[in-house]
This record gives C-alpha cells, sequence and structure tokens, in this order.
C-alpha cells in the first residue's frame, strides 16, 4: 500500500499508536463500536480522540471530530493526516457530519483506517466529500 506523502514517516506511526490508543478508551456502550482517531498537524503534533456516545443518541461525539476539537483548543487549525482505527473488519472512513467538519481545515486531508483485524484503507478527503459545502457557499457575492 502506498503510504501518504508526509514530511516525517513518523508521524503515520505515532498518529496510528496514538488512534488505536484512543479507540481503547471509547465510551460505546450502545453500539459497541469503539472507534479512535488522531490528526496531524502539519507541524506534526498529534491529537487525539475517541467516540464518546450517549444515551441521547444526538449528543454522542465521533472520534474525529473530538480529535479536531482537540487540536483546535490546542492552537492547530492545518492538518496533512487522519487516522482512525476500529475494531470492525473492514476499514472504515469517517461519517459525513466528520468530513463535513474536518473540509473546512483541510480539503486535501491524507485519511489512513487501521482495523485491529490487519485491515488497512486510505482515501483523500477530497475523494469521500467530492463537493463539500465551504465557507465559500457563505458568500453573498457571486
Amino acid at each position: 500500500m502506498t503510504r501518504p506523502a508526509l514530511a516525517g514517516a513518523p508521524s503515520l506511526e505515532s498518529a496510528r499508536a496514538a488512534a488505536l490508543a484512543a479507540m481503547q478508551r471509547a465510551y460505546a456502550p450502545y453500539s459497541d463500536f469503539r472507534v479512535g482517531a488522531a490528526l496531524v498537524g502539519v507541524d506534526g503534533s498529534v491529537f487525539a480522540g475517541c467516540n464518546v456516545e450517549n444515551s441521547a443518541y444526538p449528543a454522542g461525539i465521533c472520534a474525529e471530530r473530538g480529535a479536531l476539537a482537540a487540536a483546535v483548543a490546542g492552537g492547530v487549525r492545518r492538518f496533512d493526516l487522519l487516522v482512525v482505527a476500529t475494531e470492525a473488519d473492514a476499514p472504515t472512513p469517517p461519517c459525513g457530519m466528520c468530513r463535513q467538519a474536518l473540509v473546512e481545515f483541510a480539503p486535501d486531508l491524507a485519511i489512513v483506517t487501521y482495523t485491529t483485524h490487519g485491515g488497512e484503507a486510505q482515501w483523500s478527503l477530497a475523494t469521500l466529500l467530492p463537493h463539500p459545502f465551504t465557507p465559500a457557499a457563505l458568500s453573498h457575492h457571486q
């Protein structure tokens, strides 16, 4: 498999480790679908997140958006890579809501997903969300 072009390959391995560790800490008593994510800033910093479910289902948060919130809170708003880890049989891409949240900050984001069963896949965010709603859509001037 071809790896995403990154300035430092160790970022991929450290992000994978962070995503897997976050997955282990996920709170998923309703779906039993634990997800960990690690977002790598252009500066090489890594921010992890995990899914946190809630009995009022819409109140939960996905791992990818948790990682994004941690990164923004940490002062990082430009990203090269997102790594997602699950226990699913097949690699799982981010959901639509997460794709939309991520495109605001990194429209060309590389995404690599891993499973604990050895599955691996990669996409670009532009491939997963080919026609995003962006800040340009809010412009009153054409």
